[in-house]
């Protein structure tokens, strides 16, 4: 085994941590170039300016805009170096395990996906429709990451869960609720002053109104988290239980407050938060086993001489 070989298996697990983070992270930096008005710092893709493709002094854009945006650029692909180290691990770890590997994959792939969706909201003047989906995308990302992790100290054998499956298919309705809840999420943004540029057009709704709806979800999903709480109180129900309450509080507070720059780039990370903790509580329910191999003749022979 290489040097390079041994290095990467060593560090698979640090390396599926890294890109949870980085997903998660990721969004959050999005949401400081909408917040900052520098959504199109780049206004072309996926140069800068026409001609360069890092930023330039430009009479018309400031250049802390364009900056921030080319800052968020820049790292994707950090995001994309971090998958692509989980895909080495996962293909050089022998023996090469295929769930593992088709993880890893997932999040490489996702990260090409992504950029060409934040090239595609560059390009629409960042409709905020275009923004909505590079979200979701972001979020989906975060919780098959969490798989991941969950996939190096696991088996390969057929998951057996750990909970009634009454429970399981609570926890299915929950995973879609929340994917309304942040959804309708950026439809709030959407509505909201922070449209990442002053010439983006906002989505046509009220913003009490929208508002509204994300907050009856939120009510949803923490009747839905309560109900499995009769049945499960383990140390990852509990820090899901913390994680949502912060971010209904941060909610809260944040629309109480007229919509603070800061408070909306903590919203979205709390938005993350909540979905890793989801993802845990999934993983949590249920286990996969390594599995059993028959010994060769060989080694029967071995063991009984």
């Amino acid at each position: 085994m290489s040097k390079l070989t041994a290095f990467l298996v060593s560090w698979q697990r640090a390396f599926a941590i890294a890109v949870v983070i980085a997903q998660a992270g990721i969004a959050v930096t999005g949401s400081i170039v909408r917040v900052t008005g520098s959504g199109l710092g780049c206004p072309t893709w996926p140069q800068c300016f026409e001609g360069s493709i890092v930023p330039v002094e430009h009479p018309e854009v400031a250049t802390l805009h364009q900056w921030v945006e080319f800052g968020n650029r820049t790292l994707t692909g950090v995001v994309g170096i971090i998958a692509g180290l989980c895909v080495l691990a996962a293909w050089f770890n022998l023996p090469r395990r295929r769930r593992v590997l088709v993880l890893s994959l997932v999040q490489l792939v996702g990260v090409a996906v992504q950029a060409v969706v934040g090239g595609i909201t560059v390009l629409t003047g960042l409709a905020w429709y275009t923004v909505s989906v590079h979200f979701m995308i972001s979020m989906v990302l975060v919780w098959m990451a969490v798989l991941l992790v969950s996939s190096l100290r696991e088996g390969d054998g057929p998951a057996r869960l750990l909970v009634p499956a009454p429970l399981m298919k609570l926890q299915v309705f929950m995973a879609v609720v929340l994917s309304a809840l942040l959804l309708v999420g950026t439809w709030v943004t959407a509505a909201g002053p922070h449209a990442g540029d002053a010439e983006t057009p906002r989505l046509d709704v009220e913003v009490a109104t929208i508002a509204q709806v994300h907050a009856d979800l939120l009510f949803l999903f923490l009747g839905l988290l309560i109900s499995i709480g009769f049945f499960v109180r383990t140390r990852t129900y509990w820090v899901l239980v913390a994680t949502v309450l912060a971010q209904g509080v941060l909610g809260m507070v944040q629309y109480w407050t007229g919509v603070p720059e800061v408070l909306v780039a903590l919203h979205v990370l709390g938005a993350g938060s909540v979905v890793v903790a989801t993802a845990a509580l999934w993983t949590s329910s249920r286990e996969r086993t390594h599995s059993v191999e028959l010994p060769s003749d060989e080694d029967q022979a071995l063991s009984t001489a």
